[in-house]
């Protein structure tokens, strides 16, 4: 017989500006029991993860109220319990992962440092024990030559490696129920079947009860026992994961499972000149140690990576985390020291200065990986989008950028009256959609996108796919497309480059190297995908 560990029973969440209440999350039952997992899925701005901060009660109030619902764990009510009992709660028995690694994790300490906090606080662990459980667990989650990234800081590791380390913090209290927001979002396909594995053995050796928030489907069918679809803040349709992914009941969850990425990239004009040509580009990073920080070797980034982009095409950059993809892009972009030859338009950009690239950079846009640390908070999402407007047409007038800066949101898919809101009012996908309004509103020539539909539902997902597509061909757009998402890839880009820790294994012609990979590494990835 599984006991009930958590038990959410008709919770109503509502945020309070003035005298105006915005409900949420409306009604909805769950429960988790232990040993089992409840995947809770819909559209970003659905209400999956005000649902999980309100079981710790970890969202501010004000502006956060309960109009109604009890939320239970084991029996002890956790939504009206004193700060006290929160506390013995709260990453003792209930862990949580969060979905922005980069905001969750302390910039200015190490990874040791925050690794060796939880055990301390948790566990009551000396730092040598704490130590040696940190570099098992750190191994577990799949950080490569774990004994030498304990003292990088979180600036120094990719966007996946990030949420392993989250991955590894909440797993080291041992807890009785995981709450575990879009923890696999940054992560590769590869590095993703392993986290999933290890959530699988961990629940099974520790009786642990999981919450599973998502958006993809895949893993719903991987890992979940039961399934709870969530669609404008409450609970469409709630069944066990066999039932409900072979014969779903509500058209919003049978749409869901009909979104997969669908279509190939349309043709590029082979006789136009190229846009961006890259030769031997090579990022390295020095080693340093001692007490002196003495350079004692390079640790390669990116290494001799060669390609040329039209106007009007797609090349997509695909592998594991921290195999550099991100660090090209940031290369490309001469934000990082790097070597070889970055033309663009004809200029050598590998040769300009910072105030001779000025003139440029809004040729050149991007969108980031992670978009609540790209998102200043505190500018509401009209300065954000129209921040590039003031710099680069100061000549518009207020008004004249406050227009341009709806017709970007509506071609995002967000409602221009939320124009005057702050990035923290608005859900994971939805910050995401407004990074990529500020990046089309100057309509660049070329568009970098670090895995810009990661943190998107599937519904979302092929709507801003089609969107892109759209653009690419009204204006005749050059993206780099940088995802772990190979049926993304495959549904947006022309060519695509497989790097694996720095190197490059396999390059080509989309299409071609998707019907026939050559390299063992790439046909891994294609298995998993």
């Amino acid at each position: 017989m599984t006991t009930s560990l958590l038990s959410i029973k008709n919770l109503s969440v509502a945020f309070r500006s003035g005298d105006t209440v915005r409900q949420v999350v409306d009604d909805l039952s769950l429960e988790v029991n232990a040993g089992e997992t409840l995947a809770l899925v819909g559209e970003s701005g659905s209400g999956k993860s005000v649902t999980a901060l309100s079981v710790l009660r970890l969202l501010p109030a004000p502006p956060v109220v309960y109009p109604s619902g009890e939320i239970f764990f084991k029996g002890e009510e956790l939504l009206h319990a004193p700060e006290r009992t929160l506390r013995t709660v709260r990453g003792n028995k209930i862990a949580m992962i969060f979905q922005e690694p980069m905001v969750s994790l302390n910039p200015l300490h190490n990874i040791e440092k925050q690794l060796y906090e939880v055990l301390s606080l948790h566990r009551g662990m000396r730092r040598e024990a704490a130590r040696a459980e940190m570099l098992t667990c750190l191994d577990r989650v799949g950080i490569r030559n774990a004994i030498n990234r304990l003292n990088d800081f979180p600036h120094q590791l990719s966007g996946g490696e990030r949420q392993r380390v989250m991955i590894a913090m909440a797993l080291l209290t041992r807890p009785e129920l995981l709450i575990a927001d879009e923890p696999t979002t940054a992560l590769d396909v590869t590095v993703q079947a392993q986290i999933l594995q290890l959530l699988k053995e961990l629940r099974q050796e520790l009786n642990m009860g999981l919450l599973f928030i998502t958006h993809n489907l895949g893993i719903v069918q991987k890992l979940a026992d039961n399934v709870a679809v969530m669609r404008n803040g409450k609970c469409v349709e709630q069944n066990s994961a066999a039932k409900l992914l072979s014969a779903p009941q509500h058209s919003y969850t049978q749409q869901l499972l009909a979104a997969e990425p669908a279509g190939r990239p349309r043709p590029v004009d082979e006789s136009r000149a190229p846009l961006l040509t890259v030769r031997d580009l090579q990022v390295a990073f020095p080693v340093r140690r001692g007490f002196l920080k003495k350079t004692i070797g390079y640790r390669y980034g990116i290494k001799d990576l060669s390609f040329t982009l039209r106007a009007g095409e797609s090349i997509g950059l695909v592998g594991e985390s921290g195999s550099g993809k991100s660090t090209t892009g940031l290369a490309l972009l001469r934000l990082i020291h790097s070597s070889g030859e970055i033309w663009f338009a004809g200029k050598p950009l590998h040769e300009l200065n910072r105030k001779q690239l000025l003139p440029l950079r809004s040729r050149i846009q991007v969108v980031f990986q992670d978009p609540n640390s790209s998102l200043n908070p505190r500018l509401d999402v009209l300065q954000i989008i129209e921040e590039g407007l003031r710099v680069h047409q100061p000549a518009l007038s207020a008004a004249q950028r406050e227009q341009k800066a709806i017709v970007a949101m509506q071609e995002v898919g967000l409602d221009p009256q939320t124009r005057h809101r702050y990035p923290a009012e608005f859900s994971g996908g939805q910050r995401q959609r407004i990074a990529i309004a500020r990046a089309l509103i100057l309509q660049p020539e070329l568009i970098i996108l670090d895995e810009p539909t990661s943190s998107l539902d599937r519904s979302v997902q092929a709507q801003i796919l089609a969107l892109l597509k759209s653009l690419q061909q009204k204006h005749q757009l050059a993206y780099i497309f940088i995802s772990h998402d190979l049926r993304v890839v495959k549904s947006l880009c022309h060519q695509v480059v497989v790097l694996r820790q720095g190197e490059v294994v396999e390059q080509g012609a989309c299409q071609q190297i998707f019907a026939a990979p050559q390299a063992e590494y790439t046909r891994q990835l294609l298995a998993l995908a």
